[in-house]
């Protein structure tokens, strides 16, 4: 449901797996109901480490129970069963609280316009359909137009994992980024260095 949000979303089975994983994500969907440990005590263990979001799933419904979640350090609770768009809109809100920075940013570059409120982005006026991570890089590169950004800082910002031995991740979503955009001028290689926001020669029509 996640991805097909335009979220990059993957899942793990246990809470020792969550536990490894929760510091590349961005926020975390938590079902209390796990197989090894006790969801509540992952919450702790995770907010302990990191102020990544997370937002808990429980079949639990009494106000203790739901107080319980947030004194755990879950920034919301969500109550199975739920719909699509109350999940999404919830992850929307954590996300929101999360980064407030992003409500002030929007940015233009020529006939790009990029609204980090609203987490949309429009080439000449028309809206482009982006991805999560998409529009964060896209964000991250427009942020600094002058400025190279190495495949480490992009791999941290963006994915917020401090290795960029991670395959091809980053240019694939610059490939995917250049054919939404309409022109490999957008995103310019550095090579050797990594990447930085150019200027398109063809516009969108």
């Amino acid at each position: 449901m996640l991805r097909q949000s335009g979220y990059d979303a993957w899942s793990v089975g246990t809470g020792a797996a969550a536990l490894e994983q929760h510091h590349q994500a961005d926020l975390v969907l938590l079902d209390l109901g796990l197989p090894d440990v006790d969801g509540l005590q992952v919450c702790a263990d995770i907010r302990a480490a990191s102020d990544t979001p997370i937002i808990a799933v429980t079949e639990r419904t009494t106000e203790l129970e739901r107080v319980l979640c947030l004194k755990s350090g879950c920034d919301d609770c969500l109550n199975k069963p739920y719909g699509v768009q109350e999940l999404v809109a919830r992850v929307e809100a954590v996300l929101r609280r999360a980064h407030p920075a992003a409500r002030t940013s929007c940015i233009v570059h020529g006939p790009l316009r990029i609204d980090g409120a609203r987490r949309e982005a429009y080439l000449s006026g028309k809206p482009l359909s982006l991805t999560r991570k998409e529009f964060d890089l896209l964000h991250t590169l427009a942020s600094r137009p002058g400025t190279v950004f190495s495949r480490r800082e992009l791999m941290a910002r963006v994915w917020r994992k401090s290795s960029a031995a991670t395959g091809r991740t980053i240019d694939t979503h610059v490939n995917s980024l250049r054919n939404k955009l309409g022109d490999s001028g957008w995103i310019l290689t550095v090579r050797g260095v990594g990447f930085r926001l150019g200027r398109g020669v063809s516009m969108a029509a």
